[in-house]
């Protein structure tokens, strides 16, 4: 994952990341954890079970990357479509901890469940459906049993992770009409966050990465990690690309900022938090893939990523 050594310091803090198995929720965990966060890290699969997603990445791997980066990983697995399940952990972290300061809801799960382009009444209902379960349910469950703990705390922190700026959203059709949904609701679940958040001084934000090397991603384009230029040929636009590990560092970097409060109910980018914090991706570069895609990749011209990472 690579480890940033000018990360904020974060030792004492408790955070949950919610969905964390594989992905922006992976990379997230690890750079709380460099941070010297204490991490609690949710998902559905474990080693002893596996989700509909039958693949490896875990939980426990997860948790254990968290710990090797310098932070205290701690895995629960976690359903949280199941309130009582979500309740548990509450009261797990409860009992542990007496609190909570950074929660990132980040679950998502939707990768098989959405066809691209396909109409709300050509794709699959019960697949769009699971979607918005998957998508916005969680996150409304995640939230009430979770938020009680932070707003103990003066300075917690909510991220509501999803793809795409309010601005960029606003203005493109994302994908089908479920995922379209899904996203755009998140970005509206962080607004109305941070106005209940606001009288107990806590802060709530969205976030999106950019083209995100997910571990699906990498396999898409037949990479990995240390390979990952290698798929510029296929697709000369895949060099805005960016890490887990990048979003990761935006979280990090908002959770140790004393003055996070600016941001309450904004719809922020890992590219727009790296020019503001100083972060970088793992190769040292500041990739501002929402910008590029409006610019170069939409605008139709030769892939070129000069300026913007």
């Amino acid at each position: 994952m690579g480890i940033d050594t000018s990360a904020p310091n974060l030792h004492g803090k408790i955070a949950l990341v919610a969905g964390a198995t594989r992905g922006a929720g992976r990379g997230i965990a690890v750079q709380l954890g460099a941070a010297g966060a204490t991490v609690y890290v949710t998902g559905r699969t474990t080693r002893e079970r596996q989700s509909e997603y039958q693949r490896s990445e875990t939980i426990e791997e997860t948790a254990e990357l968290v710990t090797a980066a310098g932070g205290t990983g701690i895995a629960v697995p976690t359903d949280h479509l199941v309130p009582e399940q979500v309740r548990a952990l509450a009261e797990r972290i409860d009992n542990e901890q007496g609190g909570l300061d950074v929660l990132v809801n980040d679950v998502w799960g939707g990768e098989k469940l959405f066809t691209f382009d396909k109409t709300v009444w050509e794709g699959d209902l019960d697949n769009g459906l699971r979607l918005l379960r998957l998508g916005v349910e969680t996150h409304a469950v995640t939230s009430h049993f979770l938020l009680p703990l932070l707003v103990r705390r003066p300075g917690g922190l909510v991220i509501e992770m999803t793809d795409g700026t309010l601005a960029y959203n606003r203005e493109h059709y994302r994908n089908s009409f479920f995922y379209d949904l899904v996203k755009n609701s998140v970005l509206r679940m962080a607004f109305a966050l941070a106005h209940e958040l606001k009288p107990h001084g806590g802060t709530a934000v969205a976030l999106t990465p950019g083209w995100m090397r997910s571990e699906m991603m990498l396999e898409t384009f037949g990479v990995t990690e240390d390979t990952w230029r290698d798929a510029l040929t296929t697709e000369p636009h895949f060099g805005i690309s960016e890490s887990t590990a990048y979003v990761g560092r935006a979280v990090a970097a908002l959770a140790g900022d004393a003055d996070v409060a600016r941001w309450n109910g904004e719809s922020l980018s890992s590219g727009q938090l790296a020019r503001e914090y100083g972060f970088t991706d793992l190769d040292g570069s500041q990739p501002d893939c929402w910008r590029y895609m409006v610019e170069v990749q939409e605008a139709g011209k030769p892939a070129d990523v000069t300026g913007y990472r």
